[in-house]
């Protein structure tokens, strides 16, 4: 199992690599990858239908560990698609709403805290209630999804398993958003704090620079028209910038 797990999570995360390179959409190459992810699972499926486990122990593993890592990248990019395609334009407004995408996962993470100190303290004491076939335990907080999936290829607590290590890149991706989003803010705000310390001679020459490449109406332009333009062209367009950096 070890040796035909290895090889097919290698091959995926090739394959997901090459998408990663290839694709320049975002939401393409998400789209793209989840196909991929969802194929190696169902690939996976049929092996473990058709030839089982050695022992419990390997049984253990499988659930504990292998499966989890692929159903992880599968929670995150259905995630990760979902963030991004709801995502607002306003840079204000993504901040809000990455804000609030982390705060869901604070509750899945309060919600589920036992579990959180099992799996990541690397426990094994109740492992045979966890992630064995058919051996689950009511009392111990089952999602819904264990009822509604297939027994012969998942425990009470895989997906769980899955989702502790999906939610831990679901908040770096989230984390690397909002540091965008600051610096993008930051640089405005340099931006907003430029002013002219120039002398009004040096703006004349400017303008008069942009008058003798013949920028304006092809070299036609009456220096006076081509003055007033600029700087009504300035004023204008900076109040558009500022307007949508800022709402």
């Amino acid at each position: 199992m070890d040796k035909f797990f290895n090889q097919t999570l290698q091959k995926l995360e090739t394959a997901i690599n090459d998408i990663e390179i290839e694709t320049p959409c975002s939401i393409e190459r998400i789209e793209a990858v989840i196909h991929l992810i969802i194929d190696c699972l169902l690939e996976i499926k049929e092996y473990v239908l058709e030839n089982g486990f050695k022992n419990v122990a390997e049984e253990i593993r499988f659930f504990k560990y292998q499966k989890p890592v692929i159903v992880a990248k599968l929670i995150y990019y259905n995630e990760i698609y979902k963030i991004e395609t709801k995502k607002p334009n306003a840079t204000k407004s993504i901040r809000k709403y990455l804000n609030a995408e982390l705060k869901k996962l604070k509750k899945f993470f309060d919600n589920n805290l036992e579990f959180y100190r099992y799996y990541r303290t690397n426990n094994s004491f109740i492992d045979d209630k966890l992630f064995v076939r058919g051996k689950y335990d009511i009392k111990l907080s089952l999602d819904t999804v264990y009822f509604e999936t297939d027994h012969r290829f998942s425990t009470s607590h895989d997906y769980k398993a899955a989702k502790v290590i999906a939610n831990d890149l679901i908040q770096i991706y989230i984390e690397d958003q909002l540091y965008c989003c600051s610096t993008q803010i930051d640089k405005a705000v340099e931006i907003h704090q430029l002013k002219w310390t120039g002398s009004k001679a040096s703006m004349i020459e400017l303008i008069y620079a942009l008058h003798y490449q013949g920028v304006f109406d092809n070299g036609n332009g009456d220096i006076r028209v081509i003055a007033k333009y600029f700087e009504g062209f300035l004023i204008r367009n900076w109040a558009i910038f500022t307007k949508r950096i800022y709402s």
